[in-house]
């Protein structure tokens, strides 16, 4: 029981209380010996999101060959995931930032693997591929696979970040799932809400000071998760950034420069990497 009252007195649910999602809510009402009851489904939602602009502060050149499904930055290159879009080669890529130029690759069976989303975790590179189920942990510095993983709950492999503690793996639905970094097995997952309700085809993720930022697929959006409430607490709105944008070549994939505060973002086959600064609307 959340709430009573007695007579014709109004009763209050403080939904801060319930857990984000519909619920069904059900209520009795007695009079004397008679019970009567009423069952209602209710969508709790957070407030609404921060939101926010861009500004470019800088362009990189992006290989438009890359059809980008995961991207990270580490010490002055990009690591790239691609996947077997526009005639391109499911990849891996360690890519020169200012240049675009790849400076290490390698390539997977197309015909058997679609590439999705990567991160670095310590010297390894974890990989995920789309409707396999399953997902590759490689060396960082040679490529070289050292073993296979295959999913659980998550039946398709989208984004993928690291926390430093955990793996945070996106499906395309509106959870994040938590995965042991020694495993690669899932251990929970959190629904993802903004003040409209469910937030699905998470895609694209990357970790930065605590949030989950995440590609919505086919928008122009990222959005900036709390991983531990599944809320999103803030919204970039990125409409417009890239003029050539078509179908199946979307907004793709977010990196950021720790040190040096930097924030990254491109597309699929895209000719551009954009740095960005948000502003706060």
């Amino acid at each position: 029981m959340v709430a009573s009252g007695k007579d014709t007195s109004a009763v209050q649910v403080d939904s801060k209380n319930l857990a984000l999602g519909t619920r069904n809510i059900s209520a009795k009402v007695y009079q004397g010996t008679s019970i009567d009851s009423a069952n209602a489904y209710i969508t709790i939602v957070p407030p609404a999101p921060k939101e926010y602009g861009f500004e470019i502060v800088n362009k990189f050149p992006h290989d438009t060959t890359a059809f980008t499904q995961g991207l990270q930055y580490e010490n002055g290159f990009l690591y790239e995931s691609t996947g077997s879009g526009g005639g391109t080669l499911t990849s891996l890529r360690r890519v020169d930032l200012k240049t675009g130029k790849v400076l290490q690759k390698k390539e997977f069976d197309s015909e058997k693997y679609f590439g999705e989303g990567m991160t670095i975790m310590g010297d390894k590179i974890v990989m995920l591929t789309w409707k396999n189920m399953e997902g590759f942990v490689l060396n960082k510095s040679s490529f070289e696979l050292e073993k296979t993983f295959p999913y659980k709950d998550s039946k398709e492999g989208w984004g993928l970040t690291y926390d430093g503690k955990r793996l945070i793996k996106s499906d395309g639905s509106n959870k994040l799932y938590f995965l042991d970094p020694n495993t690669q097995q899932e251990m929970s997952s959190v629904d993802v809400y903004d003040e409209n309700g469910q937030v699905n085809f998470l895609n694209e993720l990357e970790y930065i000071d605590g949030k989950v930022y995440a590609n919505v697929y086919e928008k122009d959006v990222i959005a900036i998760i709390n991983p531990e409430t599944g809320i999103v607490e803030g919204r970039i709105n990125l409409v417009g950034i890239y003029q050539h944008a078509q179908y199946d070549n979307e907004l793709n994939g977010i990196a950021y420069d720790q040190a040096g505060k930097r924030l990254f973002v491109t597309g699929k086959l895209w000719n551009t990497l954009f740095e960005i600064k948000m502003i706060a609307r």
